[in-house]
């Protein structure tokens, strides 16, 4: 069996499917035409393996309560994943299955700290980061990632230590690869910022959903930086960037330290979560095991989309430049040269251009003046919004 589903120019009508990306403009505040570049899925239908998995699950048409358990593949086909792609050794202790990796973080928090308790993250950042910390009445601490003249983001160590030190830091929600800002974190910075955390007895949490997506060079997981690291490292990782299926809930949890395991553990049964999505282990499994040809053209044809970006935004839209993507399929656009203010800015892409993207303070005040662009979709629909967003910001 072959894979069939390697066009990615074919654009496919998502509107009135439930979509989030496509179907909820309106109740967000924006005009019910906008063009969504936001939302981080992909425009692309996925593999014909989960496809056919899935058609298989619909023909049986038998939901019940549904896991995997040891000798049906489900584990290898995720731990074959891991290490082809990442030489990666993952054991099967270790797993964890969650319904997102929002999800995780949040019982993370709520399972090694207490109310009151500090959490840092490293803004501009993922937005749930800190949204999650609140309403799980944590205090949130934030170090702000630092520019250099090209645009080029790093980590504070000086600051990030520092706040540790005076906040009582107990847990940090590392983002591995950066989104928004596109870092593919190298092997030294990590092995900094991870010495840090062991010298002060802080949790990590490295968010690593985007790891398949480093351009150039190769992923570091945080945890195998430095064997120490295993100890007070929790790894999240997901299918769902990877095979463009978030809508099917199914992560996976790689947890060495037995104890930060069980108290996981037992923060999620406090949830009242039991068995996972049935859709969403026949999807992962048949994505880890068969998808790696669908995989690989997606890339190929996300990365050309990224370098068609930065051309054009350089050649026609002054004033914008896009900060250089080493990871994910997330552009993010600097666009403070413009001199606009927020709501300027965010006035001409949404009303002059007809663009929903994300605006930049979504993801901490280090955000603004930018505004992020999701590249997963088909040439034509790129083509579409930069010839919108040259218009808008003209």
């Amino acid at each position: 069996m072959a894979e069939r589903n390697l066009d990615f120019d074919t654009v496919i009508n998502r509107r009135n499917t439930k979509c989030l990306k496509y179907d909820f403009a309106r109740r967000r505040g924006y005009p019910e035409n906008v063009l969504p570049l936001w939302v981080a899925d992909m425009d692309f239908r996925t593999s014909s393996y989960v496809e056919d998995a899935l058609n298989g699950l619909a023909a049986h048409n038998i939901y019940g309560y549904t896991n995997n358990q040891d000798g049906d593949g489900f584990f290898e086909a995720v731990a074959g994943w891991m290490k082809k792609r990442h030489d990666w050794e993952v054991r099967r202790d270790w797993h964890v299955k969650t319904p997102g990796v929002c999800f995780a973080i949040g019982s993370a928090i709520r399972g090694l700290t207490e109310p009151g308790d500090a959490v840092i993250i490293e803004q501009p950042v993922y937005y749930p980061f800190a949204d999650i910390i609140r309403k799980n009445n944590r205090k949130l601490v934030v170090s702000e990632l630092r520019q250099n003249d090209a645009g080029h983001y790093e980590m504070d160590f000086e600051d990030f230590e520092r706040r540790i030190q005076e906040e009582n830091v107990r847990l940090f929600i590392l983002c591995n690869p950066h989104n928004p800002v596109g870092r593919a974190w190298s092997r030294e910075e990590l092995l900094t910022i991870g010495k840090i955390c062991e010298k002060h007895g802080v949790t990590v949490f490295s968010d690593e959903i985007h790891f398949d997506f480093v351009w150039g060079g190769r992923h570091h997981i945080f945890q195998e930086v430095s064997e120490e690291f295993r100890e007070f490292t929790i790894t999240a990782t997901a299918p769902s960037k990877t095979f463009n299926l978030a809508g099917l809930q199914q992560s996976n949890i790689f947890i060495p330290n037995a104890g930060i395991r069980r108290r996981v553990q037992l923060a999620i049964a406090q949830t009242g979560y039991d068995e996972p999505n049935a859709a969403g282990l026949a999807a992962a499994q048949a994505a880890y095991e068969n998808g790696a040809e669908w995989f690989d053209a997606a890339r190929t044809y996300i990365r050309g989309n990224l370098d068609h970006l930065a051309e054009y935004v350089r050649d026609n839209i002054p004033g914008v430049r896009v900060t250089n993507t080493e990871a994910t399929y997330l552009a993010w656009l600097d666009c403070r040269e413009l001199g606009l203010s927020e709501t300027e800015l965010e006035d001409r892409i949404v009303n002059k251009a007809g663009l929903w993207l994300d605006r930049g303070t979504m993801f901490g005040q280090g955000g603004a003046g930018f505004e992020r662009i999701n590249v997963a979709c088909p040439r034509r629909v790129l083509d579409e919004a930069l010839r919108r967003l040259k218009v808008g910001l003209a």
